[in-house]
Parts: C-alpha cells; sequence; structure tokens
C-alpha cells in the first residue's frame, strides 16, 4: 500500500499564511525523506485557518524542493478556470518536473459562497454548473483529440510543457464523481476526511470503470484524517485543535488553528469531551500501532492501493513528528537524498 500526504498549509494561531506556507515547503522535504509516494496541495479560499488558495503556484516550490516524491494538487477545483488556463499550467509544471506532476481535479467551491462569487471573473450572474463540459475539454487539450471542427482545436499543440503532460485525478467525496471518474477512465481519490463510509461508492467506481485511456484497471486513493504520536493521549490532547477548528467551523465561525490548551478548555466549556469526532467526520487518531490498524482497515474497506493523509496540528514540529511515527509504523523505505532547499 503506498503512503501519500495531503498538505492544506494550516495556519497556526499566532502565526502567519507566510509561516504556512515555508512549512508546507519543509513537510514536503520531510516526507520526500521518509519515502511517501506523493505530495498534494489543497485549494481553499478567503479564511484564516488555510493558507493554500492556489495549488498551481505552490506545487513548482515543492517540486523545487524535493528530489523523488510527486508533487500535485488535492485538487484544482475546476469551476473556478478554464480548463486551457489549467491545462497550460500543468504542462509547465510537467515539463519542469517531468514524471512528478499529479493534476488532481474538483468540482466543489473550497469556500464558502460569497468567495466564490469574488473569484468570478464575470459577476453579471452565477457561473454556470458545467464541471462535466469543462473536465471533458481539459482531457482533450492533454490527449489532442478536440472534434475536428472544435474552434479551438489547434490550442492543444500549443500547451508549452509538451510532450511532458501531468497524471490527471478526480477528486470526489460522492457517487456521482465515482461515475466520472469510471466513465472517463481516469484515476479516482475519495475524501473520507470529508464523507466517512464511501466504501460503497468506491466499489461502485471499480464497478462502472472503462479503460478508455492510459490506466487500464481502476486505481483509487482514499484520503483520511490522521495524527500519530506516541501515545493515544498525546494523540488526543494534538487532535483538539482541529476538533475545536471544525466544530465552530459547523456553527459558521472560522479560526486559526489553536493550540490544544485552548481547544481542551474550550471543550471542557461546551461539555464535551475532546476526543469526540466531530458530526460526518472519522479520524485515525492514537499511537503509531492503533494509526497503522486504523489505515490498514479503511484501505481495505475501500479496496484502495494508497492512503492520502490529512494531518493538521497547532505545532508544526507536532505535524513533522506525526508522519516520521507514522512512516515507521507503515515501515516505509527512507530515501537518501541531496540537501535541497529553496
Amino acid at each position: 500500500m503506498l503512503l501519500s500526504v495531503l498538505d492544506q498549509s494550516p495556519i497556526a494561531e499566532g502565526s502567519t499564511g507566510a509561516d504556512a506556507l515555508h512549512n508546507s515547503l519543509d513537510l514536503a522535504r520531510l516526507t520526500d525523506s521518509l519515502g511517501y509516494h506523493r505530495y498534494w496541495v489543497a485549494e481553499h479560499h478567503g479564511g484564516p485557518m488555510l493558507a493554500g488558495p492556489s495549488p498551481e503556484v505552490l506545487i513548482g516550490p515543492i517540486a523545487a524542493a524535493t528530489e523523488a516524491i510527486r508533487v500535485g494538487s488535492g485538487g484544482v477545483m475546476l469551476p473556478h478556470y478554464s480548463p486551457l488556463k489549467v491545462a497550460e499550467s500543468f504542462t509547465i509544471l510537467a515539463a519542469l518536473y517531468p514524471g512528478r506532476i499529479d493534476l488532481g481535479l474538483g468540482r466543489a467551491a473550497g469556500t464558502d459562497p460569497l468567495t466564490t462569487f469574488a473569484l468570478q471573473r464575470d459577476r453579471r450572474q452565477a457561473a454556470p454548473d458545467d464541471f462535466p463540459q469543462q473536465l471533458a475539454e481539459l482531457l482533450a487539450y492533454f490527449e489532442d483529440d478536440l472534434p475536428e471542427d472544435h474552434p479551438v482545436r489547434h490550442l492543444a499543440k500549443t500547451l508549452p510543457g509538451r510532450p511532458e503532460l501531468p497524471v490527471p485525478w478526480l477528486l470526489g467525496s460522492s457517487q456521482q464523481s465515482a461515475i466520472w471518474a469510471a466513465e472517463l477512465g481516469l484515476r479516482y481519490a475519495f475524501a473520507d476526511f470529508i464523507h466517512p463510509d464511501g466504501s460503497e461508492i468506491a466499489k461502485l467506481y471499480r464497478e462502472r470503470f472503462a479503460a478508455v485511456r492510459d490506466l487500464q484497471a481502476p486505481r483509487t486513493a482514499v484520503a483520511a484524517w490522521v495524527l500519530c504520536a506516541p501515545t493515544d493521549e498525546e494523540a488526543q490532547q494534538l487532535a483538539s485543535s482541529s476538533r475545536m477548528t471544525f466544530t465552530l467551523l459547523r456553527r459558521g465561525q472560522l479560526i486559526a488553528v489553536p493550540p490544544p490548551e485552548k481547544a481542551l478548555a474550550f471543550f471542557a466549556r461546551d461539555r464535551r469531551t475532546a476526543d469526540d469526532d466531530p458530526p460526518g467526520r472519522r479520524w485515525i487518531v492514537g499511537s503509531p500501532n492503533k494509526v497503522r490498524a486504523g489505515i490498514e482497515t479503511l484501505a481495505s474497506a475501500y479496496g484502495a492501493e494508497e492512503v492520502i493523509v490529512v494531518t493538521i496540528t497547532h505545532d508544526h514540529a507536532a505535524r513533522r513528528r506525526s508522519y516520521e511515527l507514522l512512516a515507521e509504523a507503515m515501515d516505509l523505505q527512507p530515501r537518501a537524498l541531496q540537501t535541497v532547499s529553496v
């Protein structure tokens, strides 16, 4: 089983977005050396908790700071963009870092409705819900198979990074995303940390998969919330920071990631225990042995060849340590890398 990283560039209370972005570079270098398979960065807009609104900007510095780990988007929220612009940007990345760039694509806005509106170029009316058409056009640019009479067919040949191309993935947390991924023959990453218990959706993807592209068999990854510490108790304390942010998010309050002591005090006032999972969320939290068992159970349920780990803590050193302990628990093979700095 492959183990990978989804980094949302969390902003800790008392720090800045710039700090969070430098932490992303540091974590990428660490996980590259530990033997993780890929490093994806997310897209979120307009909030105080996450500093990653532009994966297409962040991927380049991360790829430059690492040597072997695959780097990509988890994902680009396609409704905000022109398919041609995405194709151009990611072929540039693929040309500069050949064989290492992934393009994970999503349909969600990654923000609230007002910020979604602010992201629109044309604000005279709501943007159309035409994700399937956008996705088909983007893939057609890569494959140079737009219809003969298509007015922009010639643009596929002008993609600046050719012949290098990114590897496309479809991201999702719904049955519809599984159907699209299957029908288009795409790799599929399911967000269990958003919609737990999606094993039947992953099964639907595998059952309907059509080998119409380079992929000859379905390829499933599952993304999960994971936090590993030397003991279960310490892991639960560290996880209280994220749990507080998501508890308040459900109440419409957006905050930076608080320190554990503040989160524990919050839960004491709220008459809840800090190790209660927020509704609609699954967390794999605990000591290395406990976390390994949870990851293996999750991968088995989804029939997934790969688990993509999302970890948020207030303290960056604790997040680093979580990935180190997880790599050891999962028997990852460290890489001997040169020292790369950005």
